[in-house]
């Protein structure tokens, strides 16, 4: 998980005051000549210094609740790189604006903290203990959930420290601290019996202990002292400078039971996710997020690793099913089209039963469409992603049905239509990243999808999103770039490149172009691309390289982003690899957690 900031050639990482000052003092001193580098009391904050008039000065930056970043009484802004391009223009309270960054010198990179450092094995092995998952499906976990478990982790990581010695007394505190050398300095951290925290330090052979107390909103400090999003933050910055204890932190006491220089084990103390009963009798509470609703994570739901994922039930797997295993409700019908219908059914596997959508084929139905339906089953039956339906394989028996992983939630746009005023943009950007998850695998594994759109995204639930309808899909030959179809057919035009149009080539860049669109039709809440025009009128719009619109309150990052998918030459457009980081990092700057350690995702981006 990259900081936000850590692409800038004036972030300096984790570094103190003093040397933020030794290096500005290296740079001339020259007024406006400023850096960036992280604020140690708030978690994922920053600090601007900057010179004017031979002193310096240091201008603590927070991110907001919102998601926003924002000096104290000054605009919010999306990110550190934009509020430093707003001071550079303009002062607005700073002592002067940002005239000149101090980069830094050739070969340093930003420096790590002491919780960067840990971060991605934290989250590494919360998510696979969590929910049991190894692979390919891990690692999607991780860089879908990362926002999610980041400041959980975080408010937990002094369990990790050797200084922390979990709940012991007062009097056992001063027996450890008296143990062997005893210099200034010497101390270790312990829990109380009563849930709060204590700091025990050793000066002049004399130990003394400091209450640490914990604010409304969750901050830590020492009585009176500065106050910290975490545990480990607040011993790190004493180690810097006292405030309000008698000797700055030194030598930690350390704790016996935490191997140094190696990661323990994830805390009993973290929650659980899973829903299941664990072999030791416990069952785990879900994880409450965004307030007092439960947001159930991808991994939480029944589709989300393969059915097949147990070594048991894929010695099974085939591509015809066998139709007594196939229960079709009858009474329910999720969809209709030229081809037939969708029902939702059962399938019975070695160990379990799975609900099912089933794509039924009218038997009157000709034998073009039938090879239609066979050649996106075969090609479905490769793919296995999380974000992408999964085909179960096929049943021929009174009709050809198709059956696929059940995906409740309807397409998208009429989902985000349906309920406009309760979606904040960053669930959206959620769901659109996880579409772009799902597409980025497709383009590692050479597969053209041809009709991606709002309607062909189905949702699980609220916080997940599956690619579906695979009926145009074409798989490429390991050293093709795009393949030509023969004949135009019954084509979305609305959707397509100018290169799929007009030459009817078809690549993983004219998809990305798809993306754009289906991108304006989720940020636009399900509105119609292109309004009312027809498709030979959108071919004339793109050719005199007009582009919709910006929708209403879409964030201008993401209309960029749209604008960058709809690059006219296919070869100058992004990828999917270049799509999904840019709505990762965008996704991840929103992706902010309510100070108890629930997540919270931005609720002040809610459409008004």
């Amino acid at each position: 998980m990259p900081d936000a900031a850590s692409h800038l050639p004036f972030f300096y990482g984790s570094i103190s005051r003093a040397e933020a000052e030794e290096h500005l003092k290296l740079g001339g001193m020259l007024d406006g000549l400023f850096l960036l580098r992280q604020c140690l009391r708030s978690l994922g904050g920053y600090v601007i210094s900057v010179v004017f008039n031979l002193r310096i000065h240091h201008y603590p930056i927070e991110r907001q609740l919102n998601g926003t970043y924002a000096i104290a009484g000054g605009k919010p802004h999306c990110g550190p790189e934009e509020l430093c391009e707003y001071y550079s223009k303009d002062p607005d309270g700073l002592c002067c604006s940002l005239r000149k960054p101090c980069n830094r010198p050739s070969g340093l990179e930003p420096a790590q903290g002491i919780f960067d450092s840990m971060r991605d094995n934290m989250v590494r092995d919360y998510v696979r203990q969590t929910w049991k998952l190894e692979g390919d499906a891990l690692e999607q976990a991780i860089i879908s959930q990362a926002p999610q478990v980041e400041k959980l982790i975080a408010t937990t990581a002094h369990e990790r420290m050797p200084w922390f010695h979990g709940k012991i007394s007062r009097e056992e505190a001063e027996r450890k601290l008296y143990f062997g050398a005893q210099p200034d300095g010497k101390f270790l951290l312990r829990e109380k019996e009563n849930g709060t925290y204590a700091l025990s330090i050793i000066y002049g052979k004399t130990v003394y202990h400091y209450w640490i107390e914990q604010d409304k909103s969750g901050r830590y400090s020492i009585p009176e002292g500065t106050r910290f999003d975490t545990l480990w933050q607040l011993v790190e910055y004493l180690k810097l400078k006292p405030d309000g204890v008698i000797h700055s932190l030194k030598e930690a006491c350390p704790n016996p039971n935490i191997p140094t220089g190696s990661m323990a084990p994830v805390p009993p103390s973290l929650p659980r996710a899973r829903q299941a009963t664990d072999t030791d009798g416990y069952t785990p509470e879900p994880v409450r997020l965004t307030g007092e609703r439960s947001h159930v994570l991808p991994m939480d739901t029944s589709v989300y690793e393969s059915p097949y994922s147990d070594p048991e039930e894929l010695k099974d797997r085939k591509l015809f099913l066998k139709r007594d295993l196939l229960m079709i409700l009858d009474e329910v019908e999720l969809g209709s089209g030229n081809f037939g219908c969708v029902k939702k059914g059962v399938f019975k596997l070695k160990k379990k039963q799975i609900d099912v959508a089933i794509k039924v084929l009218k038997s009157e139905n000709e034998k073009a469409v039938k090879d239609e339906m066979m050649k996106e089953a075969k090609f479905m039956h490769q793919l296995d992603n999380p974000y992408i339906v999964r085909m179960i394989g096929v049943c021929e028996a009174e009709n050809l049905m198709l059956v696929m992983e059940m995906a409740s939630g309807g397409p998208l746009h009429k989902f985000l239509s349906s309920k406009k005023d309760q979606i904040p943009v960053s669930n959206v950007a959620e769901l659109m990243h996880q579409v772009a998850m799902g597409m980025k695998y497709l383009e590692e594994k050479n597969f053209v999808h041809r009709d991606l759109a709002a309607r062909n995204v189905l949702l699980v639930n609220q916080h997940y999103a599956k690619i579906s309808d695979f009926g145009l899909s074409k798989a490429l030959a390991a050293d093709d770039s795009y393949y030509k179809a023969r004949t135009a057919g019954k084509w979305p035009l609305k959707w397509y490149a100018p290169e799929c149009i007009n030459y009817h080539k078809f690549s993983s860049k004219s998809d990305v172009w798809s993306y754009g669109v289906t991108m304006w039709e989720a940020f636009s809440y399900g509105q119609k691309p292109y309004k009312k025009m027809k498709g030979p009128e959108v071919m004339l719009f793109i050719e005199q390289n007009k582009r919709m619109e910006c929708p209403v309150d879409c964030p201008e990052e993401m209309y960029k982003l749209m604008r960058e998918c709809w690059t006219y030459k296919w070869e100058d457009r992004p990828g999917f690899k270049d799509v999904e980081h840019k709505m990762r990092t965008y996704y991840y700057s929103l992706a902010v957690k309510k100070e108890n350690g629930a997540e919270a995702l931005v609720d002040g981006a809610v459409k008004n």
